[in-house]
């Protein structure tokens, strides 16, 4: 388990994720584009802050929809950042008013596409800071550990307590998850830019970008 302290959100020297643009939209794993190269793929409960974290962290407004109805999103989104390397958009989960034959889909669908799909390197797992943890943040959890794979968190909303309690959210949800030796952690908002740099930083490892050029200020990784 690795913790990530609070940051002011302080502007890489360059952003790769910013040549992230629409692929597909699919709803189903099944029909998704080839299954090579490489993937970081967002999952979190329904209003979480998915979309936005998504448009902040590649530098667009508008690449992911952000709507004030939890629930929206139901299809896998891949937005292409080149030829090989992708961002997936994941359905998000846990919204009392989407019907029991969708969450059963969505399931269903989630533990194919996170056991099967070989380009997947990572999952950012946004849960919000003032309530984290939840029995779909576990199952996600438990689905990726089944199928060894990484999972970086982003405490979303982090704005929205002070520093101190934002700080002792981490604290508190790092030591519950110590026994995940693939999970790291860090806060994050969307709103004010915390943690923006540290999740561009693991999700560059994960898709092998290079690091920007060398330019006399130090890269943010």
């Amino acid at each position: 388990m690795k913790a990530f302290p609070l940051d002011t959100g302080a502007g890489m020297p360059s952003n790769p994720l910013n040549h992230a643009r629409f692929l597909i939209s699919v709803p189903d794993p099944r029909q998704a584009p080839p299954d090579t190269g490489r993937e970081v793929a967002f999952a979190g409960r329904s209003n979480a802050g998915k979309s936005s974290a998504l448009n902040r962290i590649t530098g667009h407004k508008s690449l992911a929809r952000t709507s004030k109805t939890p629930g929206r999103t139901q299809h896998l989104v891949f937005f292409e950042i080149d030829g090989t390397r992708r961002l997936v958009d994941l359905p998000g989960y846990g919204y009392a008013r989407v019907p029991e034959q969708v969450r059963r889909h969505w399931g269903e669908a989630m533990e194919r596409y996170l056991s099967g799909r070989h380009s997947l390197q990572g999952l950012i797992l946004l849960m919000d800071v003032r309530h984290p943890l939840t029995d779909f943040d576990r199952q996600m959890l438990a689905w990726c550990r089944h199928a060894r794979m990484p999972v970086h968190v982003l405490l979303t909303k982090a704005d929205k307590l002070k520093r101190g309690a934002a700080t002792n959210a981490l604290l508190q949800v790092e030591k519950r998850l110590a026994d995940h030796p693939d999970v790291s952690i860090q806060l994050f908002s969307a709103l004010k830019g915390t943690g923006v740099d540290e999740a561009r930083a693991v999700i560059g490892r994960w898709l092998d970008l290079a690091p920007p050029a060398a330019t006399g200020s130090s890269p943010g990784a």
